[in-house]
């Protein structure tokens, strides 16, 4: 210490202190930055087309319970990567593929082919066979996945749920594109 520098409590406090705040700050920062830019980096991720099986599966006119596997599985997922939907045959190569989530609070909606009504047991909520809101709580119908016919097979989107975002998300970029 002959140089005449000498180290206080106080810049060393100081410096502890800086060091810290810096450690913290990176530490929040890098989170958020990630968020921000990961619709950039997952572009492309949310298109994962899956086959629910043949179209000899689906008659025309009636409605059946198909499930696909989660793309997105990890191995910890076990039983719960399988995620069921419901899928309505309209008349030649013409689906509806529904999420079987009830659109209030997602509770899983049944189908009742007697009354060509899907209903969900937890508050009631009841939805045509085309997926729109018929009664109860739910402010809008059933959520539906995108679907094409591929090789006699249908597939549908299985890369994004779907919701209210991402719908209009899809407009968006339909917009975008005719325009």
């Amino acid at each position: 210490m002959s140089d005449g520098k000498k180290v206080t409590r106080r810049t060393l406090l100081m410096k502890i202190g800086i060091a810290i705040n810096a450690i913290v700050g990176v530490a929040i920062t890098v989170p958020v930055i990630g968020y921000l830019f990961s619709p950039v980096k997952r572009k492309g991720a949310y298109n994962k087309w899956i086959s629910l099986g043949s179209l000899s599966q689906f008659p025309e006119g009636q409605t059946r319970l198909a499930e696909f596997v989660n793309p997105f599985k990890r191995p910890q997922d076990g039983e719960t990567a399988k995620t069921p939907c419901w899928v309505r045959r309209v008349g030649g190569n013409t689906f509806q593929v529904f999420a079987i989530n009830c659109a209030h609070l997602g509770c899983p909606v049944r189908w009742f082919p007697q009354s060509e009504l899907f209903m969900c047991p937890c508050h009631g909520g009841v939805y045509y066979a085309n997926g729109d809101r018929a009664s109860g709580p739910p402010e809008r119908g059933l959520f539906q996945y995108d679907y094409k016919v591929v090789g006699g097979e249908l597939h549908i989107n299985a890369g994004q749920m779907p919701t209210l975002a991402n719908e209009a998300m899809a407009q968006k970029e339909k917009l975008v594109c005719l325009g």
